[in-house]
């Protein structure tokens, strides 16, 4: 069985909801795809900041 790491997972995610979000929120495809790529680069940078942050919290 296939176990994707915590980071995959992340992008799997981050993939899926910018999907989701550029297609709901948007109403042009132009439009779909920039706010797609916008929340995906979002939820990612988001992602590896708040792990740098406990990585210099835990020590």
């Amino acid at each position: 069985m296939y176990s994707p790491s915590h980071f995959t997972a992340v992008l799997l995610f981050a993939t899926f909801a910018s999907v989701v979000f550029g297609i709901t929120q948007r109403s042009t495809p132009k439009a779909m795809l920039r706010y797609g790529a916008f929340c995906w680069a979002c939820f990612v940078g988001v992602v590896i900041a708040a792990s740098w942050l406990m990585y210099f919290v835990k020590k």
